[in-house]
């Protein structure tokens, strides 16, 4: 489902009652655990955290105007859903993610390449989600983007 946010608050005042509060802790949890030279706002309208390019004056190669994403969280039509580039770009954090992830949550991962689904959201691992984001640093990634970018 999209909504039409210009702020993270914005956008959680606009999802059912039943996903704000999950969406609420995804959020506290990201920003507890994200690393310096990230910021929050709002990117494809989601909640998305990512270089500013006041960091990474390039921007997104696919629309310059947009700074680097990193992390976006969203409530999707069946579920609430992480997306985490830097699994997609980098195996080693992909791998750990799905060697610990049955150690927290006792339903199957529901994955894509970068997009994490969560069907029941008293099930989101928000641990394991604090983990995942703080094992990134902004410097590194976009070191990873910027190699994988030149490649092509």
């Amino acid at each position: 489902m999209q909504y039409k946010a210009d702020s993270p608050e914005d956008y959680i005042s606009q999802l059912p009652d039943e996903r704000q509060a999950s969406i609420k802790k995804l959020r506290k949890v990201i920003l507890k655990n994200l690393p310096k030279g990230f910021e929050e706002g709002m990117n494809y309208n989601m909640i998305g955290f990512y270089v500013p390019h006041s960091i990474y004056p390039a921007g997104y190669h696919c629309d310059t105007k947009l700074p680097l994403p990193f992390i976006n969280i969203a409530s999707q039509k069946n579920f609430v859903a992480v997306y985490h580039m830097g699994m997609y770009a980098k195996k080693e954090l992909l791998n750990w993610f799905t060697t610990e992830y049955p150690k927290h949550c006792k339903y199957k991962l529901d994955m894509g390449k970068s997009c994490v689904r969560f069907k029941k959201t008293e099930d989101i691992p928000y641990e394991l989600i604090g983990q995942l984001v703080a094992k990134m640093s902004s410097e590194e990634w976009v070191d990873i983007y910027e190699k994988a970018i030149k490649k092509k």
